[in-house]
């Protein structure tokens, strides 16, 4: 299963979007604490539509509190990483694939980077600016996984007008 995680997320629209992108993918998603937003927030709503209540996500106090309760391969999209998100093989359905981004801020804390050299990675991009957007990196990095994945588990078709809609009179 795949999954994204926001450490200490500060922007509400950010992770409505990204909240929006794992209610269309199956993604779950989990949260780190301290958040700079309530889980009410008309901003969040306003950029995860109505999907919301289609999103899987869990709460965490702390960065200890998630990694005493998750287990799997954990990513790290960092603009200090050495690697591309595509060198990486995220192909077997059967392991839990962890992509955690940072606080828009600051990113991820030097100090769990440091534990995780191997997989820390960077998406590429010239030297004009540091960082995509975290909800543009997300879904990035989420629809590499399920290219992989062959997009499993995803539909084709779009669900309200139909498979015929283009060439339907």
């Amino acid at each position: 299963m795949n999954h994204i995680v926001l450490f200490e997320p500060e922007i509400p629209g950010n992770t409505g979007n990204i909240m929006r992108t794992c209610a269309g993918t199956g993604t779950k998603l989990h949260l780190i604490k301290p958040l700079g937003f309530s889980l009410e927030s008309r901003y969040l709503k306003r950029s995860g539509v109505n999907y919301l209540d289609h999103c899987d996500y869990t709460v965490y106090e702390n960065w200890e509190d998630f990694v005493s309760k998750n287990h799997g391969e954990f990513y790290f999209l960092t603009r200090y990483g050495k690697k591309p998100h595509t060198s990486f093989d995220y192909s077997d359905l059967k392991k839990d694939y962890y992509f955690i981004f940072g606080k828009e801020s600051t990113g991820i804390p030097k100090e769990i980077l440091k534990e995780h050299l191997d997989t820390c990675m960077r998406i590429p991009m010239n030297e004009y600016i540091r960082a995509l957007n975290v909800s543009n990196s997300a879904c990035v990095m989420i629809y590499e996984a399920l290219r992989q994945q062959n997009f499993h588990g995803l539909s084709m078709v779009e669900p309200f007008k139909g498979e015929n809609w283009l060439t339907e009179e």
